[in-house]
């Protein structure tokens, strides 16, 4: 196996993401998403002894909370591998903007994810073979710029283009259209960071001193949008960026 370009070291923030095979969607149903979630959850928990195997045994289901209930009531402190920053789920891929806390944590929290979800996949829907196009894919963030940039790429043009498939080469046709879209997109964590919701499974960390505030964030990722922070765009286009 070749070595990964990337190398991970603790305190360091990155952008990990990856497709369904030839471009597979990797979600069909919202129960897909809620259990990629969950799975996410417990992948991330260093010292857990649950997996989510025993929550698919359960008919009724649970919520990320009744996960956590679960794990204080077996006495287990949460000790996370990376602090999840930010994530969008879409059809065919995800984004995460990860910081690595433990050693190795990265690639550990990347590998029990991909098998937990990968194996609940396959038996669902009967489809054997790999359900990733190969192994994550990392890009190593340098500065709070980068950083930023990222979150709104993570949280707001990933969903957009769902409303809009051209807009990374056309731009925003709609702005409102948009905007509500990505609003009532529940699958990224733009709604943790515009204070409509509060999850467990993200950890804003510096983020959350420079966006101390939805409003400070909302102005941030509406005037990329808007295109009036063009470097974004530039950025975004050039091979050097931080971007897929």
């Amino acid at each position: 196996m070749p070595i990964r370009k990337v190398q991970f070291t603790p305190e360091e923030f990155y952008h990990i993401f990856n497709r369904g095979n030839a471009r597979q969607e990797i979600f069909h149903t919202d129960k897909d998403r809620y259990r990629f979630l969950q799975a996410m959850y417990l992948a991330n928990a260093s010292n857990s002894v649950m997996g989510v195997g025993d929550l698919d045994r359960n008919k009724s289901g649970y919520t990320l909370l009744d996960i956590k209930k679960l794990l204080d009531k077996k006495d287990i402190a949460y000790d996370p591998l990376v602090r999840i920053c930010a994530d969008v789920l879409m059809p065919n891929h995800f984004h995460f903007l990860v910081q690595e806390i433990k050693e190795g944590g990265t690639v550990e929290f990347m590998h029990r994810l991909g098998v937990s979800y990968g194996k609940y996949f396959t038996i669902k829907n009967d489809k054997p073979g790999s359900l990733f196009q190969g192994r994550f894919q990392a890009k190593h963030i340098e500065t709070d710029e980068q950083l930023c940039y990222l979150l709104a790429y993570i949280n707001v043009i990933n969903p957009a283009q769902l409303a809009e498939p051209n807009l990374k080469e056309n731009g925003i046709e709609n702005f409102d259209r948009v905007w509500e879209f990505v609003n009532n997109y529940k699958w990224s964590s733009h709604f943790e960071y515009m204070g409509k919701r509060s999850s467990i499974l993200i950890d804003k960390g510096l983020l959350g001193e420079i966006y101390p505030n939805s409003d400070t964030y909302e102005q941030f990722v509406k005037d990329i949008l808007s295109s009036k922070i063009r470097k974004f765009w530039t950025w975004m286009a050039s091979d050097k960026a931080i971007f897929d």
